[in-house]
């Protein structure tokens, strides 16, 4: 198994590529794709830097693969950051070029359908960094979510230890991207709750894996980058989220139970698990129906957990993935979950 390694961090002035490895949305709705733009010149002091596919729609697997190839060979370009997700990124992966990425490593920026690139990235030896795309988090009507702003700087632009806190509030309920009205003001949120822990004895420091459930689950159909055997994980630690298509509990559960048969859950002595987002446009859930979707969610999981790992710790709701604010995760870079102390570390 080749071990992640760290690429270099870029600094202020530096380009940064802007991709869509997934899907071109950029060019679909420019209000929070500009709006990310401006921010990553005017907050972070990035040059922007986009490909032929980066705002079209329909492109092929083939031309964003170029667009990759590109962005990581250019040595005037030091990262990477995905425009937004998709859901078909995985027919992408048998197209690049592992030794052309390997011999020009940058940090990529991700998540949800570039679940797929990062888990790339890990077994081709390169940390990567779960969250913050332009569209989401740079895009955020109104203002950035100060955690999140203050998680990516620091993920881009500092190497070492950074702690995890949990949010006060949080939001996932949002407006309509083709609605100027949307970015006047920023979306609403309510009181964040905090983290939930179980099994909270221990202390574990090792790399990350995972990623966005429903592109692992995607991921381990195709037999697409997921290690055929799974003590290749031993040790490490989980990190999952699921997103806006709202599988349900019935769904998650599924999903770890053939992790769990696969042997794979076992392997890791701790999980983090991230807040779901609980509510979209297809299905505006009220309050209650929220608190239901989380509670379902939650017991799904600890029933695998349960039935598959019953010694491992496990954080819910940790503020990673599909919600507002979000925490950046290197993925493949060292998480320490400390269950005693009730705090999570990461190093970017």
């Amino acid at each position: 198994m080749t071990i992640p390694v760290y690429p270099a961090k870029p600094s202020p002035g530096d380009r940064i590529a802007v991709l869509s490895p997934s899907a071109g949305l950029p060019g679909l709705f420019p209000l929070p794709y500009e709006l990310g733009l401006r921010r990553l010149r005017e907050e972070y002091g990035l040059e922007p830097v986009e490909y032929p596919a980066t705002r079209r729609m329909g492109s092929t697997p083939r031309e964003r693969a170029d667009d990759l190839h590109a962005a990581f060979a250019d040595p005037t370009v030091k990262a990477v950051i995905a425009s937004i997700g998709g859901d078909d990124q995985i027919t992408v992966l048998p197209l690049l070029d592992r030794e052309l990425i390997r011999a020009h490593p940058k940090p990529f920026f991700g998540y949800s359908d570039n679940t797929n690139l990062l888990a790339y990235l890990w077994n081709t030896g390169i940390v990567g960094y779960h969250g913050a795309s332009v569209m989401c988090e740079l895009g955020r009507p109104g203002a950035m979510d100060a955690l999140t702003a203050e998680s990516l700087r620091a993920a881009l632009f500092t190497s070492g230890p950074y702690e995890l806190r949990p949010a006060d509030r949080f939001g996932d309920v949002g407006g309509r991207w083709d609605d100027p009205a949307t970015f006047e003001s920023e979306p609403p949120t309510e009181p964040g709750g905090g983290w939930t822990w179980h099994r909270a004895d221990r202390v574990v420091e090792a790399r990350s894996w995972g990623g966005n459930l429903e592109i692992l689950a995607w991921m381990l159909m195709a037999d697409r980058e997921i290690a055929r055997d799974p003590a290749v994980y031993d040790g490490h630690v989980l990190f999952l989220e699921t997103s806006e298509e709202l599988p349900s509990g019935t769904e998650v559960f599924r999903v770890l139970r053939n992790m769990g048969e696969r042997g794979l859950l076992r392997r890791f002595p701790a999980l983090l698990m991230a807040r779901p987002k609980a509510w979209s446009f297809e299905r505006p859930n009220d309050a209650g129906a929220k608190a239901r979707y989380t509670r379902e969610q939650h017991e799904a999981v600890l029933r695998a957990v349960a039935l598959y790992a019953p010694d491992m710790m496990v954080v819910l709701d940790v503020d990673f993935g599909h919600t507002h604010p979000q925490l950046v995760i290197p993925y493949g870079g060292t998480v320490r979950v400390d269950g005693p102390a009730r705090r999570v570390t990461v190093t970017y």
